[in-house]
């Protein structure tokens, strides 16, 4: 029998055996978890604090940067209550509207005067959570950048429209971290500054709705015609479709564009609970009807722009909308815009022209009609005011003014042979000498020699004189070829000096503007006073008329001639650069020019031939149902048939023998 002391020893060994170790692995394992918790606590807190020191720097980074960025913050209470650049209406003498320029601004409507639907309309497409974030929406935010994710292109926008405010007000549209930064900082500002019905207003008065139209009031305006408390469910989803993408959505340039993301529109505000889907359906209806056309084409443009530059010499706008009433005769702009095309046209190619010109003017100075050029969308250059070109044997009748006025008579008898001045020999357009000759003659068959010889009778500086009188204001040198009209000028100031004759001797000064109104109609300017009194005597003013008629009835102007009193002279340049023809009846003067911006020869062309015919054909239209009326100082009975049609060849053959300087 063993002993106790031998069992405990035995059991102790033997338990060992049968326990497998179990208590030694336990602690085996606390034992390893211990080191593991003992090495990974150490690294834990070495990662948490590395993060907090990142965190802080960022966050100190980023207050920099804030700061930084908000120095060159602009001048928002400036900025909020910021002038615009006007608009100017340019209209004609009836009230029809020829161009608009600048942006159009509507009236300022506070959040209660705004139309509920539209409030409701860009919300829903803009910003649904606006009344409940502080300028910035985490939410939409992600959303968006969900959305975008998704698409794998930029498919959403997370910008609040209190941050559009900031970037439409104060900020540049460039994409730069400042931008953003700035944009963020002026957004928790405008939060800050003014309550959410106020900055939905600044939007809504201030964003852009496409076709130049700044502000709902504006917009509702210029696509409708209405104000923007009287647009209905469909227009105002219209114009909140707008703001994605003014231009492209534009109910003018694309109308079915527009409605299908008018309906769009429609859709956001049943899926945001803002209309019911019945109403809805009804608005897609309408989507595609109210739409106001543009009433302002491209008629006159080259006079709108003269018109536009010369406003602000007459009142200072500041931030008023502007509305000019203009002395254009739509009709008769109408029949000049479509004779020069027709001439052109015709003749242009044939000739070696490529552009023409026209003013027409009533005695009084007025501007009735103005083209430019043969196609303002081409070329917005106006040859009518801003080109000078050298006016040849047009300027003729001036110097004959001024000889008259030192004495000379219309039957002054003046020999037409070579003549020497200054080492310079003229030569007239045919090469030939008539030998005695009278002044009225000599003025119709525009013979050079005479001219010439006229000149140095009446002198250089007298010829000047009496131009400047008529309104010319180009340099003018005091040489011997003044006489045959070697300077430059424009076709409204010679087409202004021939409107003196046409006024009996009356000076005349030239006009396109009669009233300037602001946008609530206070008249801020009225025409007033009939220009600088008489600048050459009656009786040479009558002179002059009957000479000029002659021109017309039997000398180089006769393919100008109409059924009625009229006066006019043919000009051309050396080389035939320049074609002229000026001419006046007793109800509007009219002067043509016809040549290439170049200044290249036209083959063959003289003031006789393209420009005296596109002449006659605008007269003669724009003379249609006017009862004749009598030219100061000639006989209304003396009336040359009007000019047969004449080809080519024929009406060369006959400019021959006349001569055309």
């Amino acid at each position: 029998m063993a002993k106790p002391s031998d069992r405990k020893a035995k059991g102790a060994r033997g338990g060992h055996r049968r326990g497998s170790g179990a208590p030694t692995r336990a602690r085996a394992v606390r034992s390893t978890r211990s080191r593991v918790r003992f090495r990974f606590w150490p690294a834990l807190g070495w990662l948490a604090r590395a993060l907090a020191i990142v965190a802080v720097w960022t966050a100190v980074a980023a207050a920099g940067l804030a700061a930084w960025y908000a120095t060159d913050l602009p001048d928002v209470d400036r900025a909020v209550s910021a002038t615009r650049r006007p608009s100017v209406t340019i209209l004609a003498a009836d009230g029809a509207p020829v161009a608009s320029f600048g942006d159009l601004y509507g009236r300022p409507l506070t959040a209660e005067r705004l139309p509920r639907h539209l409030v409701n309309a860009v919300l829903a497409t803009e910003d649904r959570r606006f009344r409940e974030h502080h300028g910035l929406d985490v939410r939409g935010l992600a959303r968006a950048l969900w959305a975008n994710l998704r698409a794998g292109a930029v498919v959403q926008g997370g910008s609040t429209i209190t941050q559009q405010v900031a970037k439409n007000l104060f900020l540049s549209p460039e994409r730069t971290l400042k931008r953003k930064v700035q944009e963020l900082l002026l957004a928790l500002w405008l939060e800050r500054k003014f309550t959410k019905d106020q900055i939905l207003a600044i939007y809504l008065n201030r964003v852009y709705f496409g076709a130049r139209a700044f502000g709902v009031d504006a917009a509702a305006e210029r696509y409708f015609g209405l104000r923007a408390e009287e647009i209905d469910l469909a227009q105002a989803a219209m114009l909140a479709g707008l703001l994605k993408a003014p231009s492209r959505y534009n109910p003018r340039n694309d109308p079915a564009l527009a409605a299908r993301r008018a309906a769009v529109v429609l859709d956001a505000m049943v899926a945001w609970g803002a209309i019911a889907p019945g109403e809805a359906t009804e608005a897609k209806r309408g989507a595609k009807i109210g739409v106001r056309p543009l009433s302002v084409s491209r008629r006159g443009r080259h006079f709108a722009d003269w018109v536009f530059e010369q406003a602000s010499n007459y009142v200072s706008p500041g931030d008023r909308d502007l509305v000019v009433v203009t002395t254009l005769d739509a009709g008769l702009q109408d029949i000049a815009e479509t004779s020069v095309a027709n001439a052109m046209d015709a003749e242009g190619a044939e000739h070696g022209a490529d552009q023409a010109a026209i003013v027409a003017l009533a005695p009084d100075g007025a501007v009735r009609a103005m083209v430019g050029g043969r196609d303002y969308r081409e070329s917005q250059y106006n040859r009518a005011t801003q080109a000078l070109r050298q006016p040849g044997s047009a300027f003729k009748p001036i110097v004959y003014l001024a000889a008259l006025a030192a004495g000379m008579e219309p039957e002054t008898v003046v020999v037409d042979e070579p003549i020497v001045v200054e080492g310079w020999s003229p030569r007239n357009f045919d090469g030939r000498h008539v030998g005695p000759t009278t002044l009225r003659s000599a003025l119709a068959r525009s013979i050079n020699t005479v001219a010439v010889r006229v000149a140095e009778r009446a002198g250089r500086e007298r010829i000047i004189e009496t131009a400047r009188r008529l309104g010319i204001t180009a340099p003018m040198a005091p040489n011997p070829s003044l006489a045959l009209g070697s300077f430059e000028v424009s076709v409204i100031e010679l087409t202004t000096a021939y409107a003196s004759f046409a006024a009996a001797g009356m000076g005349v000064w030239p006009y396109g503007i009669t009233e300037i109104r602001d946008g609530q109609g206070h008249v801020l300017y009225r025409r007033a006073g009939s220009g600088p009194g008489r600048i050459m005597s009656a009786e040479n003013a009558a002179r002059m008329n009957a000479m000029l008629a002659g021109a017309v009835r039997e000398g180089t102007g006769r393919a100008a001639r109409l059924s009625r009193p009229s006066a006019g002279k043919t000009g051309t340049s050396q080389d035939h650069r320049d074609a002229w023809f000026v001419g006046y009846t007793g109800h509007l003067v009219a002067g043509v020019w016809v040549g290439n911006d170049s200044g290249a020869p036209m083959r063959g062309v003289t003031g006789g031939g393209l420009p005296a015919r596109l002449w006659r054909d605008f007269m003669t239209r724009a003379h249609e149902g006017l009862v004749p009326k009598p030219i100061f100082g000639v006989d209304i009975a003396i009336v040359a048939p009007p000019a047969p049609e004449q080809g080519f060849w024929p009406g060369f053959a006959s400019r021959l023998w006349r001569g055309d300087g």
